[in-house]
């Protein structure tokens, strides 16, 4: 598991655009915190780094977005599910569709949803301050995360 903590919501969109430039389409990222932890902050930091220059806004009411760039990015919200069923995977199967997708509040979903190469979860420390905490089976994207970024520590 890999670990790091920001000072402010820049810092927070920095690891996220350091996580872009490792992702590549079909890639599923997992993102997990409270409210107000920087899920989306981080997100918008990932759609930066892949052109991406509209507005990055949660899609709590929306279910999801689909963000066009280098990259096509879709960015999904779970939080209003307490699970899924067929036809609410019927509606969300295309988000998944040769994109790089990142699924908020996805424990709705954990039955239904394509693996994760990674799982990412957002701690409040303080005001301004996050934890932010990366893990996956795939080793080679966590160690290639740890050389991107200096402020990245191991954790076991």
């Amino acid at each position: 598991m890999l670990e790091l903590v920001t000072a402010s919501a820049a810092e927070t969109e920095a690891f996220g655009a350091v996580l872009a430039r490792l992702l590549e389409p079909g890639d599923v990222v997992l993102v997990h915190g409270e409210l107000g932890s920087g899920k989306t902050t981080l997100v918008r930091g990932a759609c930066r780094e892949l052109g991406i220059v509209e507005p990055v806004t949660s899609p709590t009411f929306t279910i999801g977005h689909l963000y066009h760039g280098s990259l096509t990015v879709a960015h999904l919200d779970l939080y209003r599910f307490t699970g899924l069923g067929p036809a609410e995977w019927g509606d969300l199967e295309p988000y998944f569709d040769g994109t790089v997708a990142f699924v908020e509040w996805p424990e709705a979903g954990a039955a239904a949803l394509p693996p994760a190469r990674l799982t990412v979860t957002l701690e409040h420390v303080g005001p301004e301050e996050r934890r932010i905490s990366a893990n996956g089976a795939d080793k080679r994207l966590l160690e290639e995360l740890r050389r991107a970024d200096p402020r990245i520590r191991h954790r076991n």
